[in-house]
């Protein structure tokens, strides 16, 4: 699932060190920007400012790009026609999307600061979330904690037995022995003689079966650990280090009210320069400038926009289809990367019964069903009346195969999929909406997906400025799949087009 972030080095910091500085004169030069997502719409704020003439074409009639929300009455056409008409109640949304900022994503949370976005801590890790595997603990959920606690625990107890036993002689001091076995015994929750069992310490973590209570009859009652071999063959442990991998560690964040606040923001300060509804069919060159073809919603007839330079957000699955006055290498370096499958489904339920009933507020459980993930809203809690959770999110194959559904069937299999894990689904269930990345008009797909050799052989010429043309995008970092990664390039592309403008180099 997360195979693209984690082997092509993501986890890293932003490089990201403060607001960018486009010095020089570009004297009244222009600049037309394809696209309103958020490498578009970085691109029109610093460039308007540094004083160029700026100009965006979108395909869409909203601003954003995948910084996209669906509310109730929102409507969706997927490629192929199929319409979803969104019926949450008021105040209810789902991020098909981006739906998370790391804490590190600094040039994202810098814009979000400077243009008034309110955020809050999203909950990636919940150890009361479930863990689920069919064919493991006769299909039924366990505890996030459970696992978690279970797993490190009979580790510890093994490691520890060979430290006693001497078999870490060549490796561990004598002096660091103690400390080590210490250090065991604390993270693992040892009893006295290294052993982890049923107890006070094992349940101080894993939880108690009866809980510490008040009265006469407030004594706790331990809990029982899973058998350890059972932990093992269910292979839940994979899912024990994903909220420690540096993408996804505490704090995380998301915009009150929906990701679209983001672009919202952006197009309050940008919006006057953008033309909506414009299908770029053509992207022409020459030495003096470049001129885009395009179709415009309520005008006959093709239209076109010149201007002296081309910045180009278009996601490379699309711009593959148009046009394109580049070099071969460009070309080249466009026509190799796929994008990735991946699916999002909304649910909303007549009450939140993941707080009522289980205790689960925010973070995710994961499943080996096609929906992969369940995760449940960072907000709200406690409110009374309906909820919305996000019912599936799942890459790959499982994403392929819903792609090939109709809406209605995949809200029907994410139903019954969700009600392995609750069995509340099916009497609280309400509407759902689904969003297949493959099917939408305006991407056809979740993001670019790179690998080691298309990285080696055409990103540095994808980034290249080919003539009048740079391109931005998630597509061209390395942090793709990200906002960041959006706006970093962005960054970087305006920060060389705007150096070739004024030097001429």
């Amino acid at each position: 699932m997360y195979q693209a972030m984690t082997s092509l080095g993501h986890a890293a910091d932003s490089t990201y060190v403060g607001p960018i500085e486009l010095p020089g004169d570009p004297k009244g030069a222009s600049i037309l920007i394809l696209g309103a997502g958020l490498a578009g719409m970085v691109a029109a704020l610093e460039l308007r400012k540094a004083g160029y003439k700026v100009k965006v074409l979108e395909y869409q009639k909203r601003a954003g790009g995948r910084n996209w929300t669906l509310r109730g009455g929102d409507s969706y056409v997927e490629l192929g026609g199929a319409r979803q008409d969104c019926a949450f109640d008021e105040g209810l949304y789902i991020n098909p999307g981006p739906w998370r900022i790391p804490f590190h994503h600094r040039a994202l949370l810098d814009y979000c600061k400077r243009l008034g976005v309110r955020l809050e801590p999203f909950i990636q890790l919940n150890f009361n979330s479930y863990l689920h595997a069919s064919t493991a603990f006769g299909g039924k959920p366990q505890r996030f904690r459970h696992v978690l606690a279970d797993y490190h625990g009979r580790v510890t107890e093994l490691l520890a037995k060979a430290v006693n036993a001497d078999r870490l002689d060549d490796e561990v001091s004598a002096q660091d022995k103690e400390v080590l076995l210490a250090s065991l015994r604390a993270w693992g929750t040892l009893d006295r003689d290294y052993s982890y069992r049923p107890g006070y310490f094992s349940s101080e973590v894993r939880g108690y079966e009866k809980a510490p209570g008040g009265g006469v009859d407030g004594a706790p009652l331990p809990s029982t650990p899973l058998a350890f071999e059972d932990v093992l063959s269910s292979r839940l442990w994979r899912h024990l280090s994903l909220p420690l991998q540096h993408d996804f560690q505490h704090t995380m964040f998301q915009p009150v009210g929906g990701m679209d606040m983001i672009g919202k923001a952006f197009f309050r300060e940008v919006g006057d320069v953008i033309e909506f509804g414009a299908k770029v069919t053509a992207i022409r060159q020459n030495e003096n400038g470049v001129t885009v073809t395009y179709v415009s919603d309520g005008a006959e007839g093709v239209r076109q926009a010149s201007a002296d330079w081309c910045l180009c957000t278009i996601p490379l699955s699309i711009l593959s289809q148009i046009e394109l006055d580049v070099g071969a290498p460009m070309r080249a370096a466009i026509d190799a990367v796929p994008y990735a499958a991946s699916l999002k489904i909304g649910l909303q339920f007549k009450r939140r019964f993941w707080e009522e009933d289980e205790a689960i507020y925010g973070g995710i459980s994961y499943t080996d069903l096609p929906i992969a993930q369940i995760s449940y809203p960072s907000t709200d809690y406690h409110k009374p009346g309906k909820g919305v959770l996000l019912g599936a999110y799942s890459f790959g194959l499982p994403a392929t195969e819903f792609t090939s559904m109709t809406p209605a069937e995949r809200v029907a299999l994410a139903v019954e999929n969700g009600a392995q894990l609750h069995p509340q689904y099916r009497e609280e269930f309400e509407n759902g909406i689904a969003v297949a990345w493959h099917r939408v008009p305006w991407t056809l797909g979740c993001f670019g997906l790179w690998n080691t050799a298309t990285r080696a052989a055409h990103y540095q010429n994808l980034c290249a400025i080919d003539g009048r043309i740079v391109l931005a995008g998630e597509h061209a970092s390395y942090v793709n799949a990200w906002q960041e990664g959006a706006i970093l390039s962005s960054l970087d592309a305006i920060t060389r087009l705007h150096k070739r403008v004024v030097t001429g180099k």
